[in-house]
């Protein structure tokens, strides 16, 4: 990376960095993009060079959540599915303490700012809506599939709502106060039980007797 790249990157941190804390001390819906450019002393259009829209300053990493599956699937071994490659991922991000888990301390009050925003709640229905979009397509290239195929479309489906259960429950536990380290272990068991499920299909799932 060059000195220009450099630049630029440590300005987006220090704004994003600025944003933030704004944000855990007064709330999303109540901070101005103008209050950020005033923290980092930039122009409101410099701040919106670095992040389109306010939301972004919030979720700055939001590209790089929406790519975690379909990467998952372009990474997996020669004779490993989408189902266990996802899995793969997921176990291995809980081994590395990935942060877009939200598993860190002090990350309750980064995920309760989100749940009482609902523009952020929007947003996260966004990136949840586009992971799916680009998991499909990820699934139709690697598979081969033409566009009359609809596996593809459903496989990303189900994987993106197992993800985002996953997630959701880290949410739901961290809210609740349980110790990020127990909610590790919990969201561990819960994802080897989704990802058994959606390996061996629905068949006899809810099947009434």
């Amino acid at each position: 990376m060059g000195l220009r790249e450099e630049k630029k990157q440590a300005t987006r941190v220090a704004i994003a960095d600025a944003a933030l804390g704004l944000f855990l001390e007064r709330g999303f819906d109540r901070v101005t993009v103008a209050e950020v450019a005033q923290q980092v002393r930039l122009s409101v259009n410099t701040v919106f060079n670095y992040f389109p829209t306010k939301e972004d300053l919030f979720l700055d990493r939001q590209e790089e959540v929406v790519q975690r599956l379909p990467a998952a699937i372009r990474a997996r071994e020669d004779t490993e599915s989408a189902v266990a490659a996802a899995r793969r991922a997921f176990l291995a991000e809980l081994d590395r303490d990935e942060a877009t888990l939200g598993l860190h301390p002090g990350i309750e009050a980064f995920w309760r700012v989100a749940e009482e925003s609902p523009a952020l709640q929007a947003r996260l229905r966004q990136m949840r809506d586009r992971t799916e979009e680009v998991l499909a397509e990820t699934l139709r290239e690697e598979t081969g599939a033409d566009e009359s195929d609809a596996m593809p479309r459903v496989a990303a489906a189900l994987l993106t709502a197992a993800d985002s259960a996953l997630h959701a429950e880290i949410r739901r536990r961290v809210l609740e106060g349980e110790d990020p380290e127990s909610v590790r272990e919990a969201i561990r068991r819960m994802v080897e039980v989704t990802f058994e499920v959606l390996a061996g299909g629905l068949t006899t799932y809810a099947q009434r007797s």
